[in-house]
C-alpha cells in the first residue's frame, strides 16, 4: 500500500464519519460533503426511503427528528476496495445505530430502538474529494421497534 492509497482510505473514512455526525446531529447540509449531487440512496430495508440524494436529504430532515436529538451512530469494520483506475471504491462499513424515540406524553416514557447493519457505498473521486455516489443500507438486526 502506497502513501496515495493510505491518503485515499483516510479521506473515505473521514467521509463516513461526516455522514454519521450529520445524521446524528441533524446538520443536513454537512451531507453535501459526503454525497455527489446525483447520488442514489436506499434506506428501504430499514423502513426508509429510496431515491436521489436531494429527495433523501429532505426525507431525513423531515423524519429523523421523530427520534429526538438522541441519535448516535458507531461504525465498526470498514472494508475498502479500489477499482483499477483508483478513482472508484467499493466501501462496506458495519454500523450500530441506537436512537431514542420520544414518548408522546403522559405515561409514555422514551424508549431505545436500535438498528445494526452494513452500509454499502460506491465512492468516487471528485474535484472536491471522495464522495459517495451510491449508498445501500443493509439491515442485519433491530431491537425495540
Amino acid at each position: 500500500m502506497d502513501i496515495a492509497e493510505l491518503s485515499d482510505r483516510a479521506e473515505i473514512n473521514d467521509a463516513l464519519v461526516r455522514y454519521t455526525i450529520a445524521v446524528d446531529t441533524g446538520e443536513w447540509d454537512r451531507l453535501d460533503t459526503v454525497f455527489t449531487p446525483d447520488a442514489r440512496i436506499d434506506y428501504s430495508e430499514t423502513g426508509g426511503t429510496s431515491g436521489g440524494y436531494p429527495e433523501v436529504k429532505a426525507w431525513l430532515a423531515e423524519n429523523l427528528p421523530a427520534f429526538s436529538a438522541k441519535r448516535m451512530h458507531t461504525l465498526g469494520q470498514v472494508a475498502i476496495s479500489f477499482a483499477n483506475t483508483r478513482d472508484e471504491a467499493r466501501v462496506t462499513a458495519y454500523f450500530h445505530n441506537p436512537m431514542v424515540v420520544a414518548g408522546s406524553g403522559g405515561d409514555d416514557a422514551e424508549r431505545l430502538v436500535e438498528v445494526g447493519g452494513l452500509y454499502h457505498h460506491t465512492f468516487v473521486r471528485t474535484e472536491a474529494g471522495w464522495r459517495s455516489r451510491r449508498l445501500h443500507e443493509q439491515l442485519v438486526w433491530t431491537r425495540g421497534f
